[in-house]
């Protein structure tokens, strides 16, 4: 169908302008109607993308400064569709009172899309399907749901429960490693400064005595010696290193490797383990309840995951599902489970009520990774402070100890 250009005022009197698709002018003019929008002026064009709210007017430097949708401004927006959708709204209404009230202008024009595809006859979800960078698999699989169930509203409100699990848990997990990166940041900085500064300068002292060093000062002034002139050499190596092993990470068997290695991670490893686990449970006990079939919702749930190793495990009870095997069994083979998991799992699977098993699954790790969060901080301050002390004691040892020995052969002179 042609595309039409148009201008028209909305209630409150506001411009408002864009792009519609529709059969001819009328059937535009019935669209706008149709959301609150009395049409000033139609025509024809070839322009397929429309940047609602004036954002035609917008300088190159407001695009490139405007912020990106956040997963936040995505959870309001489920909140909010679902308390429009359960009183009654029409979706076409409450996507036009959403698309005025959005305080990100970049939400604003994603919401003007959904309604102009929706004018034009697509469904939610498709319509969504349009901006991955917003919505994700998952989102999109639950809101499909939604719309063959008829419980669109139902699915919001879980999908933004589903977020504000997964935002509190990373948000904790940011929190609990605030401090431990602080400590590591400071203290390379500091052996930075040690070597490029401090040293050089207790070697021109050495030097004048003209007396043999400890082997822990040579090695010292070595290791000063290198960073002094080649540490333009070593920035440009870090800093490819870091651009290579991104590069790898991000490839499909680098990431596999990466994510499989994560988990073994002295303390880290365990809350990623659980937490990915508990995300696991959660979104498939949302996607068992709204409907989905089991073998579709692992493989949706496989998606949203973040450790492409655990995601890889998830396929893999998927193809046992499908082979005819138990959940039980598939979980079994997975490895990935605790012995307590398993026979929840088993409870649920005989009793029919997998979905209120999973969920009580997804709070006992929630739990777990709660308790490991708040006991991270006292696991890793016995490493920092030991590492600490291994530091003192080598400037000690390579530093002072010559001195206090040349300072001994003078007083015997």
């Amino acid at each position: 169908m042609p595309f039409f250009a148009y201008r028209g005022r909305n209630a409150r009197g506001d411009l408002m302008q864009g792009v519609l698709e529709g059969a001819d002018s009328g059937a535009i003019a019935d669209q706008l109607f149709g959301t609150g929008v009395t049409p000033l002026e139609i025509t024809p064009t070839t322009r397929t993308v429309s940047s609602g709210n004036g954002a035609d007017g917008d300088t190159l430097w407001q695009r490139l400064t405007t912020k990106k949708v956040t997963s936040l401004d995505v959870q309001l927006f489920s909140r909010q569709l679902y308390t429009l959708l359960k009183s009654g709204v029409p979706i076409m209404r409450g996507l036009a009172g959403l698309q005025e009230s959005a305080t990100s202008k970049s939400l604003a024009r994603v919401i003007q899309d959904l309604r102009e595809s929706l004018d034009a006859g697509r469904e939610l979800s498709s319509a969504m399907r349009r901006h991955p960078e917003c919505f994700t698999t998952f989102y999109l699989a639950m809101v499909r749901v939604g719309e063959m169930t008829g419980r669109l509203e139902e699915v919001f409100l879980r999908l933004f429960d589903h977020m504000e699990f997964d935002r509190d848990m990373r948000d904790r997990v940011k929190t609990a490693l605030r401090y431990p990166m602080f400590v590591v940041t400071a203290m390379v900085i500091a052996m930075f400064i040690v070597n490029m500064f401090v040293i050089p300068q207790f070697e021109k002292v050495f030097n004048s005595f003209h007396a043999e060093l400890p082997l822990m000062t040579r090695l010292l002034i070595a290791a000063s010696r290198f960073t002094v002139q080649w540490w333009p050499a070593f920035v440009l190596g870090a800093f490819g290193l870091v651009l290579g092993f991104r590069a790898w990470a991000r490839s499909p068997s680098g990431r596999l490797a990466w994510d499989r290695v994560k988990l073994r991670i002295p303390i880290a490893g365990k809350i990623i383990h659980k937490g990915t686990m508990a995300r696991f449970a959660r979104s498939f006990a949302l996607s068992i309840r709204s409907g989905v079939p089991i073998v579709q919702a692992l493989t949706v749930v496989a998606q949203t995951s973040d450790n492409a190793w655990l995601a890889a495990r998830i396929e893999g009870m998927r193809d046992g599902v499908e082979r005819g095997e138990s959940i039980l069994r598939t979980a079994t083979n997975t490895g990935v489970f605790t012995p307590m998991v398993l026979q929840m799992i088993a409870v649920g699977e005989e009793s029919g009520s997998i979905d209120d098993l999973m969920d009580e699954i997804a709070m006992m790790y929630e739990r777990e990774v709660d308790y490991e969060l708040k006991t991270l901080s006292s696991q890793i301050e016995p490493i920092l402070i030991t590492f600490l002390g291994v530091m003192v004691l080598i400037l000690a040892l390579g530093i002072f100890l010559p001195i206090w020995d040349l300072g001994k052969a003078a007083l015997h002179h």
